[in-house]
C-alpha cells in the first residue's frame, strides 16, 4: 500500500460536525428480546419450523392426489385394462388345467395298461405253475420239438479236480482274485 499520511484538523474548524450514533430505544430492545429467545428456544423453533415445513409438504401431495382421483376417465380404462388383463390370465388358465387334464389321463391309462399286462402274465405264470411248467418256460414263446432238440449243447462232463488248479488256496489272497487280505501282525503295539 501506498503511504499515506494522517493529520490532525483543529477543532476550531467551521466544516467539521460531530456526528453520534443513532440510537432507537425500541430497536435495541428488539434485537435484545430475539437474541434471548434464539438462545433459549433456538432449537425448539428450528424444529417446529421444519414439522410445519412437512406437513404443508404432505398437504399439497394429498391436494394433488385428489385432483387426480377426479379424473374418472383415466381410471374407467386402467379398470377396463386391468379386467382384459385378468379374462386373458383366466383363459390361460384354463388351457393349461385342460392340457394337464389331458395328460393325466394318458398317464392314467397307460398305468391301467401296464397294470392289466401284469396282471396277465401273473395268471399265465400261475397257470403254467398248475401245469407243472416252470414260469420262466412260459415267459418265453413254446418251441417245436424239432427245433428244441437241433439248440439242445451238450456240454462236457469233465473231472472236478481238473477245474481246480493245486495252488488255489482262498484265504490266502492268491490267484485270480485282485485284493488280498493279510493278517494283522502279532505282538505288542509300537505305541510310544
Amino acid at each position: 500500500m501506498d503511504d499515506v499520511e494522517i493529520t490532525d484538523v483543529d477543532d476550531d474548524s467551521p466544516f467539521q460536525v460531530e456526528k453520534a450514533p443513532i440510537k432507537n430505544p425500541d430497536l435495541t430492545s428488539l434485537s435484545q428480546t430475539a437474541g434471548e429467545l434464539l438462545s433459549q428456544y433456538g432449537w425448539y423453533m428450528l424444529i417446529v419450523t421444519v414439522l410445519v415445513y412437512l406437513l404443508i409438504q404432505q398437504l399439497s401431495k394429498r391436494r394433488s392426489s385428489r385432483s387426480n382421483n377426479n379424473s374418472a376417465p383415466e381410471t374407467l380404462q386402467d379398470a377396463s385394462l386391468v379386467a382384459s388383463r385378468q379374462e386373458a390370465m383366466e383363459a390361460a388358465r384354463m388351457r393349461m388345467q385342460e392340457e394337464l387334464n389331458a395328460k393325466a389321463d394318458i398317464f392314467r391309462e397307460k398305468q391301467r395298461q401296464q397294470e392289466e399286462e401284469k396282471r396277465r402274465q401273473k395268471i399265465e405264470i400261475w397257470e403254467s405253475m398248475q401245469q407243472g411248467k416252470s414260469y420262466k418256460g412260459a415267459a418265453k414263446p413254446p418251441q417245436t420239438e424239432e427245433a428244441s432238440s437241433s439248440t439242445t449243447v451238450m456240454k462236457p462232463k469233465g473231472d472236478k479236480k481238473q477245474l481246480r488248479t493245486s495252488d488255489y488256496n482262498p484265504l490266502s489272497g492268491q490267484g485270480g482274485s485282485s485284493c488280498s487280505w493279510r493278517p494283522g501282525r502279532r505282538g505288542p503295539s509300537s505305541g510310544g
